[in-house]
């Protein structure tokens, strides 16, 4: 077994590296750019049951250090999805997870469904998109749950439910979506944040406050990771937040995660997996570590 060879709950990965969705669109857009031999698995940018637009410009913008963004999970809808894409996923060397967006209940467990019908390994439960009501479902344990219960209902596959450092506390989320059904969670989202041009006096962005990821957000995403770790144990995770070197990943791992997601780097260095697995490799030689699951939770408290 390959020394970087980890497993969240009876899910194996031949690598802790996770491409996080929306930073390497279908998967198969990237194939020619990026190497996915190297990741565990690969997470498609979400889908929902129809085609959504997104926000009109602008919907991005960079900060001092990070990036926002407000792009409104734009994407084609379910069938078109398979129709464009389907057919080339078993052509890809990892895992590719599907991941599911909507505004209902129902219309995750469609389009969960739908995914699941075409091949992909897992599905991942984005639950950072607003309900009907314009709250997060991240935000709410009770609907987090409901959410990941309707998608359970509709597929055997293993399912992963992205939370959001937002909500408070971000445990309690993760215990209700584990009670209903969820294999692991990813922690975590961007984080919600905003900014205003004092020159023009907009904001940056069309709808005025966006997802904001990159450096800034990794310590936030650990101490959720902690929280997870501390109050839901036994529950799988996978860390996502400002990872762009293989400290990065060995500090997700330490705090409890078993595999980490690599997000918005991509968009700067899309081969950044590469640096990573050779930079893990030479610090598991040095540390006389031979499994990289050696790492998770194991960090000295003083």
């Amino acid at each position: 077994m390959s020394p970087l060879a980890t497993a969240l709950g009876a899910y194996s990965l031949s690598s802790p590296l996770v491409a996080a969705s929306g930073t390497v669109g279908s998967v198969i857009d990237f194939a020619k750019v990026i190497d996915f031999s190297l990741y565990g698995a690969a997470t498609v940018k979400s889908v929902a049951p129809e085609s959504w637009p997104g926000r009109k410009p602008p919907r991005i913008t960079p900060g001092e250090i990070g990036m926002l963004n407000g792009i409104g999970i734009q994407n084609p809808g379910i069938d078109a999805w398979i129709e464009t894409h389907a057919s080339s996923l078993d052509a890809l060397p990892t895992d590719v997870w599907g991941s599911v967006v909507a505004h209902d209940v129902a219309g995750f467990a469609e389009v969960a469904a739908k995914m699941a019908s075409v091949g992909v390994a897992a599905i991942e439960v984005n639950l950072s998109c607003p309900n009907l009501d314009g709250v997060p479902f991240a935000l709410d344990a009770m609907l987090s749950a409901e959410v990941v219960r309707s998608v359970r209902s509709a597929t055997g596959l293993p399912i992963g439910a992205k939370l959001s450092s937002d909500a408070q506390p971000i445990s309690r989320v993760a215990a209700a979506v584990q009670n209903a059904g969820a294999d692991w969670v990813v922690v975590s989202n961007t984080v919600m944040g905003a900014r205003i041009d004092p020159d023009t006096r907009k904001p940056a962005l069309s709808g005025l406050i966006g997802g904001y990821s990159g450096a800034p957000i990794r310590p936030i995403a650990i101490k959720s990771v902690l929280e997870v770790t501390r109050d839901v144990p036994g529950l799988p995770i996978v860390g996502c937040g400002g990872v762009s070197h293989a400290d990065h990943v060995v500090e997700f791992m330490l705090a409890g995660a078993s595999a980490v997601a690599i997000g918005s780097a991509h968009f700067k260095t899309p081969r950044i997996a590469r640096r990573i697995t050779r930079d893990l490799k030479r610090y598991m030689r040095r540390r006389k570590i031979s499994s990289i699951t050696e790492l998770i939770g194991a960090f000295e408290p003083w």
